[in-house]
């Protein structure tokens, strides 16, 4: 009788405990529900603050963002590699190990609501956590003030003989600096040196000319892994989680220096494509690298090319026969390069990037990268003005 009375009380003593177990465990995950919602609020408020009132965007960027890239950089840039990208395999593969634990409790266990609970709630913390990070070191910047007022640039008003004019000077910039670079082989032009440091170098030199670009600039990683990159036909991309520069390293030479001026822009708060491009552009166009200058002359030379073509096809025809046979070895080898990756999956990258282009207020889309000629024909204006 003792014995089975004392059992009782074992049962009982155990029924409560439980009970308390699952109490806290409750209490954890309504914890974790309401940090998230905390951060996703703080997070949407901050972008309707960025969007409603462009200088307080634009002081945000000039002195929170700043002190963001400034402790990132320094933080990061002990790592050789993009943080970033391992970060991201890491995520990956804790993911697929969070919905398996998921699913073998809620088998163990004959009950799916707990595990499900538990897993929900802290997929929405995570997904808090991330768009805030994204909100304060990426969204706000979408709305400061452009590149082209802060330098006094009056982007309308182009005409096709400015364009013509512009595709001219680029194919003589070209066909200059074509032979100056090192090639392999085939002929293809090849980069020497660490590209990482002369970019920065570029980066600095075109921030004298312009304040809104001076200061320090955290070193720009090649991924390892750059194949992510080249199956969506990206060149490059900016991390606004670890706030890290990251370009493709397998595409052809001559789009490296122009792109990672391109991604290092981004680390000054311009976040509008075409923006970056020009950006990218003028660094590589104007930095003291033969290498750099070939890269964003024979990119601005594509860009401009490419809009004369659909406006003046006969001057198109006759500048891109001007072009020298260096220059041609180089995009050819560049066409084979991203042929190789057509698929579905470059087209969906290209549908996701282009929507969450117009969801940050560049209505053109993936269209905004070749809006760069304008700025470039607004430059050429003021430069000869």
């Amino acid at each position: 009788m003792a014995q089975d009375l004392q059992r009782m009380r074992q049962g009982k003593e155990e029924l409560q405990t439980g009970k308390k177990q699952q109490k806290g465990k409750g209490q954890r995950e309504k914890k974790r529900a309401l940090a998230g919602l905390f951060l996703l609020l703080a997070a949407v408020l901050l972008l309707f603050a960025a969007r409603s009132f462009p200088n307080f965007a634009t002081w945000y960027s000039l002195h929170i963002y700043k002190a963001l890239v400034s402790l990132a950089g320094r933080f990061f840039g002990i790592f050789p590699i993009s943080v970033s990208e391992f970060l991201l395999y890491i995520l990956a593969v804790f993911f697929v190990f969070c919905i398996g634990r998921t699913i073998r409790e809620a088998v163990h266990s004959g009950k799916a609501a707990a595990p499900l609970v538990r897993f929900f709630s802290g997929l929405f913390l995570a997904a808090g956590i991330l768009f805030f990070i994204y909100a304060a070191a990426c969204g706000v910047n979408y709305y400061r003030t452009s590149f082209a007022e802060e330098t006094s640039l009056e982007v309308e008003g182009g005409t096709v003989e400015e364009l013509k004019e512009a595709c001219r000077m680029l194919t003589d910039q070209v066909n200059e600096t074509a032979s100056e670079v090192y090639r392999d082989e085939s002929g293809q032009m090849k980069l020497t040196g660490d590209v990482q440091e002369r970019a920065v170098a570029a980066m600095e030199k075109l921030g004298e000319k312009y304040d809104c670009l001076e200061g320090e600039y955290p070193r720009p990683k090649g991924l390892v892994f750059s194949w992510i990159l080249s199956v969506q036909k990206l060149t490059g991309i900016y991390s606004p989680f670890t706030i890290e520069a990251n370009y493709n390293t397998e595409m052809t030479d001559y789009n490296i220096p122009f792109t990672v001026c391109h991604e290092l822009a981004h680390l000054k708060g311009f976040m509008q494509e075409q923006e970056a491009n020009f950006i990218g552009y003028l660094a590589a166009l104007e930095s003291d690298d033969t290498e750099f200058q070939y890269s964003g002359a024979l990119l601005g030379w594509i860009y401009c090319t490419n809009a004369l073509q659909e406006t003046d096809y006969e001057a198109y025809r006759e500048i891109r026969s001007e072009l020298c046979e260096e220059a041609e070895v180089d995009l050819e080898a560049n066409s084979q390069f991203w042929q190789k990756y057509e698929s579905p999956v470059a087209e969906v990258a290209n549908e996701v990037n282009d929507t969450y282009l117009k969801a940050n207020g560049q209505q053109d889309g993936v269209v905004s990268y070749d809006r760069m000629v304008e700025l470039i024909l607004a430059y050429n204006r003021q430069q000869n003005g």
